[in-house]
């Protein structure tokens, strides 16, 4: 009977979704637990840096230190998520799994140093990296491979911001725009619910957000007006992601062709930072963005109040982000994008007449929905963080943006669903870009 049983057991744990259930759960877990070590070790470093102001000074050497970590230990894994998107789309991309300490490390020196950056890059790099260690190690075929790598960024965007929904959306619509593998869903939702319970487990909480606003007692909230004012709003956010994806490609593309020594770059980008936060007399826009220092200070919570914010905290944000990661800093792009837009809805709420906390979470969305091309992901965000009641403005805000935005994007290694073609390569990808095509015709 007990030979029988082993045999039993043996086959069940050869079936191919038992395979994955085990191999997903146990690459889940090691990423929320990586994340909630990332969220607290970020805690310490931003606590240190505001307590510690003269460590901005130091910025320039910190982005030589994170230069030669790259250059050294780091080869082939410098281009972040674009090279996963890449990775899940070519099998020959080789996705290392040094990924996964490098970017967290250097995230954390860009953060103590006062850099302004986010904190989604490194999660989704993270589960990455770690998902490529496990194909690896599991011998998975090339189908197999480009499933787990998406699992794997579906876990880090779960656990990062404590939206599983999202997460797994996101793995599966950002690969290709207009396109969603719903085959894929499934494995990646699973590995969401694990990274972010995991997470949760470790004792780390999300950032609460609410919006006080209520028009009416309807479970789905509807005004004409408000519709109005957010489809203007929306083409805001959407010009505001060209912007910044915009920005971000130039300051990179600039250094890189006249710094001819490499190492310079992160050196003058940080003499940059310096110079900016004392131009402007604030240090609001650097870190990360989600609460300030200062009782007073401007943050994406802030943001959600009358008055908590200026009418340009949107653009400064937007150039010390753009600075930062394009001389070579590392961290992500999208709670810039998070603070970029809520910042502007502030603005543009007073400007409108329109509901302050709406219009902050909208931008929060929209802007995120503009510069990756996932409207539905970003949409559900929404209602993740802010509830459902307001669901119809998010899924405006964030198809209005997207089609404002054109075909920027911060990971140019998108691919376009009628085409494959990557989203780099597309006339309307960046002023450059369409200025080059008008040429041609």
């Amino acid at each position: 009977m007990a030979q029988t049983n082993q045999h039993f057991l043996r086959k069940i744990a050869n079936l191919p979704v038992f395979k994955w259930l085990f191999i997903l759960t146990l690459l889940s877990v090691l990423v929320g637990s990586l994340v909630a070590l990332f969220f607290w070790a970020l805690d310490q470093v931003t606590l240190l840096h505001w307590s510690q102001h003269w460590l901005l000074f130091l910025l320039p050497l910190a982005g030589i230190l994170i230069y030669s970590i790259y250059h050294f230990w780091g080869k082939g894994s410098e281009a972040g998520n674009g090279l996963l998107i890449d990775g899940i789309h070519n099998s020959q991309t080789k996705v290392p799994a040094s990924m996964a300490p490098l970017v967290l490390f250097t995230t954390l020196i860009t953060h103590l140093f006062g850099g302004s950056a986010g904190r989604e890059g490194t999660a989704v790099q993270m589960g990455g990296g770690l998902a490529a260690m496990f194909s690896k190690w599991f011998t998975l075929k090339k189908e197999d491979h480009r499933l787990i790598l998406m699992c794997g960024m579906a876990a880090g965007f779960a656990a990062v911001f404590g939206t599983p929904l999202a997460g797994a959306v996101f793995a599966v619509e950002v690969i290709v725009i207009g396109r969603i593998q719903y085959k894929e869903f499934l494995p990646c939702y699973f590995s969401s619910i694990v990274a972010h319970l995991v997470c949760l487990a470790w004792g780390i909480q999300h950032t609460t957000y609410s919006i006080g606003f209520a028009g009416n007692d309807l479970l789905l909230h509807f005004d004409t007006v408000l519709i109005a004012k957010t489809i203007l709003a929306a083409i805001a956010f959407g010009l505001a992601a060209f912007l910044f994806a915009e920005t971000h490609l130039q300051v990179k593309t600039v250094f890189h062709k006249w710094v001819p020594i490499k190492w310079l770059i992160p050196v003058i980008g940080g003499l940059m930072i310096i110079g900016l936060s004392y131009l402007l007399d604030t240090q609001d826009y650097l870190g990360l963005g989600v609460i300030s220092e200062k009782t007073n200070g401007v943050s994406i919570v802030s943001a959600f109040k009358d008055g908590g914010a200026t009418s340009f905290s949107w653009f400064w944000k937007l150039l010390f982000t753009a600075i930062t990661l394009g001389s070579g800093f590392k961290g992500g792009e999208v709670t810039p994008l998070f603070f970029i837009g809520a910042t502007l809805g502030n603005t543009l709420a007073w400007i409108l007449g329109a509901p302050t906390d709406v219009f902050a979470a909208l931008g929060f969305i929209a802007v995120f929905a503009g510069a990756t091309n996932t409207i539905f992901a970003s949409t559900i965000m929404g209602c993740e963080l802010f509830g459902t009641e307001f669901v119809l403005y998010f899924f405006i805000a964030c198809f209005m943006a997207r089609l404002a935005s054109g075909y920027s994007s911060i990971y140019p290694t998108q691919r376009l669903g009628s085409t494959q073609q990557k989203v780099s390569e597309h006339p309307s990808h960046s002023i450059q870009k369409i200025w080059e095509h008008l040429k041609g015709k």
